[in-house]
């Protein structure tokens, strides 16, 4: 299977999908909303819709400038995604967010140290492969409920 890294979300592909059958109507070529959706997944290099649904499903869409939620080392934070990069083969992402309140990073009642700004290595999940001694990932993003 191929992979893509910046593959649009599956509601979207739908939206590609219905494009390209509007337009092969319109040049006298009638195909059904399911031949679309494999003509699609053939062009994204994928073995038929099932496969391209599955690959796009699994993925967290981010953008720089996107608005997250999440955990870092423990404590719960909104922030902005200030750079994104995709590393290697494209299963990890490096993320630098900016989170709208410190947070303090150090569990010991009489010491604190807040961090506002922090950097790591993300999959495609949102969660780091980097793990704390009790096995939770150091960082989790999660996209913003909608409005």
């Amino acid at each position: 299977m191929m992979n893509i890294p910046n593959m649009a979300p599956v509601a979207e592909l739908k939206t590609q999908a219905k494009r390209l059958r509007e337009k092969l109507r319109s040049t006298g070529h009638t195909i059904s909303h399911s031949q679309a959706l494999e003509l699609l997944a053939q062009q994204h290099g994928m073995r038929d819709w099932n496969t391209l649904c599955a690959q796009a499903g699994n993925k967290l869409h981010l953008q720089v400038g996107g608005r997250v939620q999440g955990r870092y080392l423990g404590q719960r934070f909104v922030a902005t995604i200030r750079s994104l990069t995709v590393l290697g083969d494209g299963e990890q992402r490096r993320i630098t967010l900016h989170f709208d309140d410190p947070v303090d990073v150090v569990k010991f009642d009489s010491f604190s140290s807040f961090r506002q700004r922090v950097s790591g290595t993300i999959g495609w999940d949102g969660c780091s492969v980097s793990k704390t001694s009790d096995g939770v990932p150091q960082l989790i993003v999660e996209l913003m409920p909608p409005n």
